[in-house]
């Protein structure tokens, strides 16, 4: 068995620990590129969203090298996600593709049936076996997230350009090379003193950014142009409201494990947006009230064309900015989408954020 998985973020490298670590061949997709997109977008189905094109790709490119097994997640509620896996099942086989696909669905209390599943990837390892692997893929996880929250803050305030990003690389391949979680200590020390050489320059005044939206669009750099790297070129510090480890315990891991967030950002958008709408639709517009009551100085929300969850989202968004007194601008993301157009959307907005700032400590602000 070959197993392979779709890219989102740094997801790969607690898939990959998991896997490794029960002894499962794995084959990583190629990280997603051009190439990729092309494939997706030539045998998907027109107005399917970016992310099932960009997966259908990973997919197509880790059968091209060898891969015979595929997990995904699946979903639930009024969200095309929940079908991505079925229709891609389909038109790989339509190409003529010889794989199994597993599907991991949310546990919705029945968790065994979730274990069930890696026991059968796993070639039935035990339970015991199971929870050591997932451990250290889960601090593995924890880890990487915690990477990229220091990172979105250092690129901001970094004296030498690039040295965030330098550090960042070398990090993610130590916690990604580390087998046993004495390895990862070891690692987790080499990474903050790496983080320690890098020199800052005063975080004084500097501008804050809160990024809501659809998960996929939010956490694969490839399809938002690298976005969190971007800002933090420009001097601004990136908040991120949704991360993979977050992911991962509201849709993988059974209700007892999860947090109390969900709830109380569903209080937040009650106002707005007063049911489930699917995906994170909801959660979005909640994380720009919580970040207006945060003090962060604008939010931008990303999200895939035909994205039905926050279409919804984006139809309440002048509203909610208006009442909370916070700028957010939306970014619709396509194959068509461009680099430059993106970066010039992100420059005005900075732009006006960073005015608007300089008008707010003067007190001569009137926000409309």
């Amino acid at each position: 068995m070959k197993v392979t998985f779709p890219h989102m973020g740094n997801l790969y490298i607690p898939l990959k620990s998991f896997f490794e670590s029960l002894g499962v061949e794995v084959v990583v997709p190629p990280l997603s590129s051009k190439r990729t997109l092309e494939l997706g977008c030539k045998y998907s189905p027109e107005f399917a969203c970016l992310p099932f094109k960009v997966t259908l790709g990973n997919f197509i490119e880790a059968l091209e090298m060898g891969a015979d097994t595929i997990v995904m997640a699946g979903g639930i509620g009024p969200c095309r996600f929940g079908y991505y896996a079925e229709v891609q099942r389909e038109i790989l086989k339509d190409l003529g593709y010889r794989f199994e696909m597993v599907v991991l669905e949310p546990p919705q209390g029945h968790v065994w049936d979730l274990i069930k599943k890696f026991k059968h990837i796993t070639s039935n390892r035990s339970f015991k076996e199971i929870y050591v692997a997932g451990k250290l893929a889960w601090k593995k996880l924890l880890m990487a997230d915690r990477l990229d929250k220091l990172a979105n803050r250092l690129r901001a305030v970094e004296m030498e350009k690039g040295k965030t990003d330098s550090v960042y690389k070398r990090a993610l391949n130590l916690i990604t090379e580390a087998r046993t979680e004495q390895e990862l200590g070891a690692a987790r020390q080499q990474i903050v003193k790496e983080i320690s050489s890098i020199k800052k320059a005063s975080e004084k005044n500097l501008l804050k950014v809160g990024l809501v939206g659809e998960i996929y669009t939010l956490l694969e750099p490839f399809v938002n142009f690298n976005i969190e790297k971007q800002l933090g070129e420009l001097g601004v510090v990136v908040d991120r409201s949704i991360s993979i480890s977050q992911w991962v315990r509201e849709n993988l891991l059974p209700s007892f494990m999860k947090s109390k967030e969900p709830e109380l950002l569903a209080k937040l958008a009650e106002p707005y947006i007063p049911c489930f709408v699917g995906g994170h639709g909801r959660e979005s517009v909640a994380q720009i009230v919580s970040y207006a009551n945060q003090g962060v100085d604008g939010v931008i929300h990303l999200l895939p064309l035909t994205c039905m969850p926050e279409i919804v989202a984006k139809s309440v968004l002048p509203k909610v900015s208006k009442i909370h007194s916070i700028p957010v601008m939306t970014l619709v993301l396509d194959e068509h989408s461009a680099e430059t157009g993106l970066r010039t959307r992100l420059e005005a907005f900075v732009d006006l954020i960073r005015e608007r700032k300089e008008e707010k400590e003067l007190g001569v602000l009137s926000w409309n």
